[in-house]
């Protein structure tokens, strides 16, 4: 991305998901301006979303950079969690950019963190965080999105990963009895299977089943969370404590694979609506639950990020060229 443009102009920043697409311009020093949201099911394809955005905004942008919920392979992108598919080539040409860098969403929010003031970030548990020691972004939401943030000579680098598809394991025999349940019905449960909107739903249905109860109409992930956090619904109280634990299990992992010192940071759409509750949960207790690495592992904070817009925040600065 050429930063000279950065001085003269504006660039457009976009943050698309499996549910909405963000949308916000970019001045000179990487603030954002004119952020909108619209939902990605009311439109055919990324290029119309677009459009009806800078129609709201009277702008035209020389260059653009583009988070997307899925892997980015080539020219073709495909959203993991909708239907959308386009050509990262024919998108350029038809909204008239001279420049367009696109990029895995969790790259995006990683080349957030350190932009993002100390109000955004709610820690629980841990030390200090190790300087220049690398860190990890995991989040539920449509999907389960996962990155690290490395340091390196010119900057931080954030890797893309689709680390959200590892197998999911069981830390416990309850656990170990839903993931059962789900794999007669899923095959392979990831996992997203379990950690994400969806993946609410689908603990939800496991313990029901378990259970023995009736098969009734599946409360959306908002609902269950919100029955769970008022204790009107002893299948969702279940369901939204194993998925703080199983969060745990995945995000020690991670932490463990990349010596991830410098800290664990959690986004997405479901954490960060959770509250106190998520500080009270099984989360940091099945975190730091790694036998002999347990001392390793309770030095390492982790935290909430309560930033509004991360993602684009992180692709500012790939318009800006700003990566430190």
């Amino acid at each position: 991305m050429d930063a000279r443009w950065a001085s003269s102009t504006l660039g457009l920043v976009a943050d698309i998901g499996g549910t909405n697409v963000r949308f916000a311009l970019v001045g000179a020093r990487g603030r954002l301006h004119a952020v909108r949201t619209f939902a990605v099911k009311d439109f055919p394809g990324p290029a119309a979303a677009v459009r009806a955005y800078l129609a709201t905004v009277d702008a035209s942008p020389r260059c653009g950079a583009f988070a997307v919920a899925s892997p980015v392979l080539g020219d073709r992108i495909t959203l993991t969690n909708h239907p959308w598919s386009f050509s990262r080539r024919a998108l350029r040409r038809a909204l008239g950019l001279e420049e367009l860098a696109i990029i895995n969403d969790f790259q995006a929010i990683a080349l957030a963190l350190p932009r993002l003031p100390s109000r955004a970030l709610r820690k629980i548990g841990g030390k200090a965080p190790v300087w220049n020691a690398p860190k990890v972004v995991i989040g539920p939401g449509t999907g389960l999105g996962v990155t690290a943030l490395i340091p390196s000579d010119s900057g931080w680098c954030a890797l893309p990963t689709e680390g959200g598809h590892v197998t999911m394991a069981a830390f416990s025999k309850a656990e170990a009895e839903v993931l059962q349940v789900l794999g007669r019905d899923l095959g392979h449960v990831s996992a997203e299977k379990v950690l994400s909107g969806p993946g609410l739903q689908n603990l939800h249905r496991a313990l029901s089943r378990i259970a023995g109860l009736a098969d009734s109409p599946m409360p959306d992930p908002a609902a269950i969370a919100e029955r769970a956090l008022n204790r009107s619904c002893p299948v969702c109280v279940e369901a939204l404590r194993m998925f703080a634990a199983m969060l745990g299990t995945v995000a020690s992992n991670l932490a463990l694979t990349l010596g991830a010192r410098g800290g664990v940071y959690i986004a997405g759409g479901i954490v960060p609506r959770l509250g106190t509750w998520f500080a009270r949960s099984p989360f940091r207790a099945r975190f730091e639950n790694k036998g002999r690495f347990g001392d390793y592992l309770k030095a390492i904070p982790t935290y909430v990020v309560g930033a509004p817009e991360p993602a684009l925040v992180g692709l500012a600065t790939l318009i800006t060229g700003r990566k430190r």
